[in-house]
């Protein structure tokens, strides 16, 4: 992905569904226009959970599914609108346009699923979450972005 998103850096495990709710909201609490939040990782590894934890921490009450089939759900919440953009049946990044990724970007948040099949237009400030499943049950998560995001993740989960 271009810029670099490497000015921090966070590895945190996620034992249950409560530790994924609060990584949500710690992410929606620090959200702001035209922020980018690049879920990345396996097939099952928790990506639209932690979307859905984000937009449930902004207040969405109503049902959030998977923009698998859709690629891309609206959500207007009383601080931000959020396009939930499941990118993994894109095939060519001209596809994009006619999401309105850019469109996004200047009038809200956008929380991109599968982000490397956008790789040219992930901005350069954008928060970049990898999950991993391991043998365990458990999850982990590798949080990276510009330093201005270090403030959220500042201290323990």
């Amino acid at each position: 992905m271009k810029g670099n998103h490497e000015g921090f850096v966070r590895e945190i495990a996620l034992a249950d569904m409560a530790a994924t709710k609060k990584l949500g909201a710690r992410i929606a609490a620090h959200l702001k226009l035209g922020d980018t939040v690049a879920l990345d990782g396996d097939l099952g590894a928790g990506k639209t959970a932690l979307a859905r934890a984000i937009l449930e921490s902004l207040g969405v009450t109503e049902a959030v599914p998977s923009p698998t089939f859709t690629l891309v759900q609206h959500y207007d919440t009383t601080r931000l609108a959020v396009d939930h953009f499941d990118l993994y049946r894109i095939e060519e990044e001209s596809e994009l346009d006619q999401l309105g990724l850019d469109e996004t970007l200047a009038t809200g948040v956008a929380l991109i699923e599968w982000p490397d099949r956008a790789a040219a237009r992930i901005p350069p400030d954008a928060l970049h979450v990898t999950l991993e499943s391991a043998d365990n049950g458990l999850r982990h998560a590798r949080i990276s972005g510009p330093a201005v995001w270090a403030a959220a993740f500042g201290e323990q989960m």
